[in-house]
């Protein structure tokens, strides 16, 4: 990876992520250098004295449109060049600049597009508002179009905030211990992680996509509750078979649709032939 990257966000508030910066991981990559942002005002590329930014769809329709000779201007502004002027690099994707829609027709942001990004050197983010961005914008300069989920939001600040958390989380020396980005939810599988990652116990798997297992710390009862004795006893071998077992359950339950893009040992998958049995007999009891 390579430290030092920048983003850029275009948006129409930019005073929306004054408080975003100066707290956590992020204010400590920015206060240490590893990672540079740059927030544009998409009105100071506005010249007339409203400082439109927006207009009444064409064809009709309710809302209003981003127009795109702003967006351009403060592209052109910052040496964003159009996809045709970056040519080959960019369709094969290796132009070390992404450009970044906001919206809610992009595709899901998932870690893996977050790790593509901390390999970059700049990811320029444009931020929708209203009912959307003139779509030659997106055709002309982006490299692809990204929601957060399947809702709709107000703007795309909300969302320009999650993904450069989530990615500057990942660049080297942001995070205390390195493998905590490989060790956790919809992590790297096993055979991807880092050799010899200094402080990871050997009771660890890597997530290769599924959910993180289920985490406990002192006291060891609480609520009524305890703690699972097996994370208690000092075996290794029997803990990081209960974390993997927790891992598939947990994904299981909660996002049954991660299981089959997952990264699967046979252990694993006899793992999950004997939580769905078990599934198959609790349902007739």
């Amino acid at each position: 990876m390579i430290n030092d990257m920048q983003f850029d966000v275009i948006t129409i508030f930019p005073g929306f992520f004054s408080g975003f910066f100066e707290h956590g991981i992020v204010r400590r990559a920015l206060g240490e250098g590893l990672v540079k942002v740059a927030v544009h005002d998409l009105r100071e590329f506005t010249h007339d004295r409203h400082r439109t930014v927006d207009d009444r769809p064409f064809g009709g329709g309710e809302g209003m449109v981003l127009k795109p000779e702003p967006i351009a201007e403060a592209l052109n502004s910052i040496g964003s060049r159009t996809k045709a002027e970056r040519g080959a690099d960019a369709e094969i994707g290796n132009d070390q600049t992404r450009v970044v829609l906001m919206s809610a027709q992009g595709k899901r942001f998932t870690q893996a597009v977050a790790r593509d990004f901390a390999a970059r050197q700049r990811v320029v983010l444009i931020c929708g508002r209203y009912e959307g961005v003139d779509e030659r914008v997106n055709q002309l300069y982006c490299d692809m179009e990204l929601s957060i989920g399947d809702y709709v939001l107000s703007g795309g600040e909300l969302a320009a905030a999650v993904i450069m958390d989530s990615v500057i989380r990942l660049v080297p020396g942001v995070l205390g211990n390195e493998a905590s980005g490989e060790f956790e939810s919809f992590g790297v599988a096993d055979a991807e992680i880092t050799a010899d990652v200094e402080g990871v116990p050997r009771s660890q798997h890597g997530a290769g996509g599924l959910l993180d297992y289920p985490h406990y710390t002192r006291p060891a009862e609480f609520g009524g509750l305890r703690a699972p004795e097996v994370l208690m006893n000092g075996d290794h071998q029997q803990i990081r078979r209960w974390r993997r077992e927790q891992q598939l359950r947990k994904t299981l339950a909660n996002r049954p649709d991660l299981v089959d893009a997952a990264a699967l040992s046979r252990e694993d998958r006899e793992l999950l032939d004997k939580i769905q049995t078990e599934a198959n007999e609790n349902s007739r009891d």
